[in-house]
């Protein structure tokens, strides 16, 4: 029997998440940054770029993916455990490779670059094993570091990927909705997440009829769970009284949207409620630096500026916001456009950034807890606009 060491394998309907202009508008950025560096093939294996530039997200399950881009070509390599699921989401060709012989993911892409080229790929994410097949099989003339440029291209939006974020932060309001009125004293951590989770996903159905599901998440935190961002979910009960956190996920086609809010059980003490109010203070002062111009620096140095007023910085717990797109909790980021002082990035209309400020007060002293507001603001030519709608603060999440 004659065992393929690859093959194509492309049957149903293909459905992606935009229309094929936009992919072929994303390849051409990516064609030009090739030229610009004389890069002849990409070998991009990433699941941000892979879903970027072809639609695809794929399920590695310990198996390598691939998006091969030359100057005429766009192809993902999957492997055969997904038979054709990743050509009907895919944005040009796709090849399958086999598990008959060891390696037959790197022969799948050599027959697409060739050997010899100038090959580009993403020192971020290649492992070392990985990097050492490359060169092995496509014995490239050199290699170059493709990976900055594609974040630059990612952290401009098209309107098509505004469109899409705006009804993701909608859907994150959902969520909340949904788990403001699952959140009583006793209820468990878990108990309220999910309701939370299920809100979504099912609003997702509805406004995505024709999408792939998956990844969609929520992290409920309540008490001493709010001291970190991104503390799992527990079976932990409310208490009256309780620091509650409340952080949607909503996951449309790999984008990530996001919403973050304090609210207390019941009732808030004075101390908590000083905090609070300093916390909110900090967010709405950011939300008003989003603008052209400004520098993710310069509008993190005013805002430490504002909480250094108040004895707080000290409690500051992370960078106060960061780039939206083809991202998740375990792949992507944008990290050239991240609200921290070692951030030069300037805001250019297009962009869609975070402002999140967070206050973690330790055990044992007043107020003690973590404190953050979350929302979503897509930078204009004049100025930004907030696509959030959930209500913050002490007037709207005093819940109980």
């Amino acid at each position: 029997m004659d065992r393929p060491a690859a093959y194509k394998f492309h049957q149903g309907d293909r459905t992606l998440p935009f229309a094929a202009s936009e992919y072929d508008a994303r390849l051409a950025g990516l064609r030009a940054a090739m030229d610009e560096a004389g890069v002849s093939a990409c070998v991009l294996t990433s699941m941000h770029n892979i879903a970027y530039y072809s639609g695809f997200l794929y399920c590695a399950f310990g198996r390598p993916y691939a998006l091969v881009v030359t100057e005429t070509d766009s192809v993902t390599v999957s492997a055969g455990i997904d038979a054709a699921q990743p050509w009907r989401r895919s944005h040009g060709d796709n090849i399958t490779y086999t598990d008959w012989a060891r390696n037959n993911y790197w022969r799948a892409i050599l027959s697409i670059t060739g050997q010899g080229g100038v090959i580009g790929y993403e020192a971020d994410h290649l492992s070392v094993a990985q990097r050492e097949l490359l060169e092995d099989w496509l014995e490239p003339v050199v290699t170059i570091d493709i990976a900055p440029a594609t974040m630059q291209q990612r952290m401009h939006k098209s309107p098509a990927e505004i469109a899409l974020i705006r009804q993701g932060a909608q859907v994150a309001d959902v969520g909340g909705y949904a788990i403001r009125d699952a959140i009583s004293v006793g209820a468990r951590e878990i108990d309220v997440a999910m309701a939370g989770r299920d809100a979504m996903e099912l609003e997702i159905a509805k406004r995505f009829p024709q999408a792939e599901y998956r990844d969609t998440w929520v992290w409920f935190q309540s008490g001493i769970n709010t001291d970190g961002a991104h503390n799992p979910v527990t079976s932990r009960r409310i208490e009256r009284g309780d620091i509650l956190s409340l952080n949607t996920f909503p996951m449309i086609s790999g984008y990530y949207t996001a919403l973050e809010r304090t609210l207390f059980a019941g009732e808030v003490d004075a101390a908590s409620l000083k905090i609070w109010e300093a916390n909110v203070a900090a967010h709405e002062y950011g939300m008003s630096l989003l603008k052209p111009g400004a520098s993710c620096a310069q509008v993190t140095e005013a805002i430490n500026g504002l909480l250094a007023e108040r004895d707080l910085l000290q409690y500051r717990t992370f960078g106060y916001g960061h780039s939206f797109g083809v991202m998740s909790h375990y792949y992507g980021r944008e990290a050239g456009l991240e609200l921290r002082e070692d951030v030069d990035t300037v805001l250019e209309p297009g962009m869609v950034i975070s402002m999140e400020p967070m206050l973690t007060i330790p055990e044992g002293q007043p107020g003690a807890g973590g404190y953050r507001e979350h929302d979503i603001l897509v930078i204009t030519e004049d100025g930004a606009e907030n696509i959030t709608g959930y209500p913050y603060g002490p007037a709207s999440n005093v819940i109980g």
